[in-house]
């Protein structure tokens, strides 16, 4: 991500997401075992953790902030991701690729890189 211009990570990050969620069939599985087993959820925390956690803490100013951003990050990348392909809302499920990174990049870029209200 530090590769990345600032003011592009929203988008990067989320085109990333969507392209690791519609080819990694066991992170799908993961997700959907996360829902209700303790163990498969502790995994989800551990995978986060480890990858958007250290990507997060490359662009943000305020350290003390990371863990927050990073959670917030997994509330979009998590809730598309359920929504989509597990509960396979239909207009959501009817997205390109485009239109999700659209819709969701933004909203991103605010979490990684906005100040704080």
């Amino acid at each position: 991500m530090t590769a990345v211009p600032r003011e592009e990570v929203g988008t990067r990050l989320t085109a990333h997401l969507v392209d690791r969620w519609e080819h990694d069939d066991t992170l799908m599985a993961l997700l959907r075992a996360a829902v209700t087993n303790p163990a498969a959820a502790d995994r989800m925390r551990e995978l986060f953790a480890a990858q958007i956690g250290p990507a997060v803490a490359a662009l943000v100013e305020d350290r003390t902030e990371t863990a927050l951003r990073a959670g917030l990050v997994a509330t979009q990348a998590l809730g598309f991701a359920l929504t989509r392909y597990v509960l396979r809302l239909p207009p959501v499920v009817a997205l390109t690729r485009t239109e999700v990174v659209a819709w969701l990049g933004p909203t991103m870029q605010r979490y990684l890189t906005d100040e704080r209200a």
